[in-house]
């Protein structure tokens, strides 16, 4: 069994994903980064928590679905032996529309990762880590959005519904794993200058709102991850259920 504390990041290959592993590596953690289909951005990722000192793998898995998830938090297993937090990161927005012109299939798709995907990997997670259950406590992080105040008309109304999703989760889950050694918690970036923007069709959007924010700019992964790391760590020992935004005011 590892020494170190173990994390498993989902989506964990670039953005703010990759930043919180790196940024996991660097706090002392082994890192587990799981990946839906970018082997090379993986691969990088897992070098720089190496590079960190940590031991890391790659796990491809689409953790949409059980399958998918039961992957992930075997080779964790296989891997470690132990787990002590698990960040609910993966997730997308789909393409930027109007909700009566969006394609069904694509909010399914949506819904699926961002809200079944988070349960299932949350529900793994707080399987392995609860007192009750032989574990040793943890954390799980969530990612929520901004999008959950501002709706995102115009955009992705559907994404802001699946983030909603999340906040509830965090809630809920806290009070339900409190008792059991395990704070939950979640993180909802604003515009965050990440490729997640091109994704949706929208690759200046940067540029054409980060004005409109109170600190006049998008801000980076990494200012993520800290916030992430922040709730992990042993200044936020009696936090749980929370929210924290990283938003540049909005």
């Amino acid at each position: 069994m590892s020494e170190r504390p173990v994390i498993v990041v989902t989506g964990g290959s670039r953005g703010i994903g990759a930043a919180v592993a790196i940024k996991a590596a660097q706090a002392g953690y082994d890192v587990v980064v799981n990946y839906a289909g970018n082997a090379d951005a993986a691969k990088k990722t897992v070098a720089a928590c190496e590079a960190a000192g940590a031991k890391a793998i790659a796990v491809q898995a689409d953790v949409a679905n059980q399958e998918g998830v039961e992957k992930v938090f075997k080779a964790c297993d296989d891997a470690f032996g132990r787990l002590d937090a698990v960040v609910t990161n993966a997730g997308i927005t789909g393409t930027a529309s109007k909700l009566a012109d969006a394609d069904p299939e694509m909010i399914k798709r949506v819904v699926d990762l961002n809200v079944t995907g988070a349960l299932l990997t949350a529900r793994e997670g707080a399987a392995r880590m609860m007192t009750s259950r032989g574990g040793k406590g943890g954390n799980i992080v969530n990612l929520s959005s901004a999008a959950v105040w501002v709706g995102s008309p115009n955009e992705f109304v559907w994404y802001a519904t699946s983030k909603g999703s999340i906040d509830v989760l965090t809630l809920g889950l806290a009070r339900e794993l409190a008792a059991d050694g395990i704070r939950v918690n979640a993180v909802a970036p604003g515009l965050i200058d990440t490729d997640i923007h091109a994704s949706a069709g929208i690759p200046d959007r940067i540029e054409k709102f980060g004005g409109s924010v109170p600190m006049k700019r998008g801000g980076t992964a990494e200012e993520v991850a800290d916030a992430v790391i922040y709730l992990m760590s042993d200044q936020a020992t009696y936090v749980t259920g929370t929210v924290l935004k990283v938003t540049g005011g909005r």
